[in-house]
């Protein structure tokens, strides 16, 4: 999302923007998408939720899983909203195995936690065995 900044939800001509546009092909595409998602007072940031609205029927029957940075352990499960939107709005497959990580994971912008980098692995080969079977 980085390269394509999109206008905010508008209800209208947002939807119409080059960049939502080019988003909007990519996930129409994917068999499988993994967002990694910054949780910002125990949710999603509002950029992917955003992302979502923008793109909407692009996700349907998707597989998704999350990687989520967080400042602490007490939003743990506060992916559970989007992936609950997801799946009732637009029939995606969630990977049960998520990732969670808090800053202490992280060495000069890179994984430093054994665990978090074997669970990237295992969220990785989660949705490459999904992916095979669909």
């Amino acid at each position: 999302m980085r390269d394509f900044p999109l206008p905010l939800c508008d209800g209208d001509a947002a939807y119409g923007d080059p960049n939502v546009e080019i988003l909007r092909a990519k996930i129409e595409a994917a068999r499988v998408i993994l967002l990694a998602v910054p949780i910002y007072n125990y949710d999603a940031n509002a950029a992917v939720k955003n992302l979502v609205e923008l793109t909407g029927g692009a996700w349907e029957d998707k597989i998704v899983g999350f990687a989520c940075a967080a400042g602490g352990q007490s939003s743990y499960m506060s992916i559970i909203g989007l992936a609950n939107s997801l799946m009732l709005d637009f029939r995606c497959i969630i990977l049960p195995r998520f990732v969670y990580a808090t800053g202490d994971d992280f060495e000069h912008g890179k994984i430093a936690s054994a665990e978090i980098r074997k669970r990237v692995k295992q969220l990785a080969d989660s949705a490459r065995c999904l992916r095979c079977e669909g």
